[in-house]
């Protein structure tokens, strides 16, 4: 089962991109963005699903360079 994230900008909060893991991200984690820049997580949040939804919503936090 694969893990859609939202990856965040850590500076300003607001949303960079949707990604796709094969797995739960971890906080030390590296990967490219679409933009090619290889970027660290800086911290994986784990939300609480809707009422009736099983799928949490996941947030991965990034700080890029430009």
């Amino acid at each position: 089962m694969s893990i859609v994230a939202t990856i965040i900008n850590s500076a300003t909060g607001q949303p960079i991109q949707r990604m796709t893991f094969g797995r739960m991200p971890k906080p030390w984690a590296s990967f490219n963005l679409e933009t090619g820049e290889l970027v660290r997580a800086d911290r994986v949040q784990v939300g609480k699903p809707e009422p009736g939804k099983f799928v949490a919503p996941v947030e991965v936090w990034v700080t890029p360079k430009s």
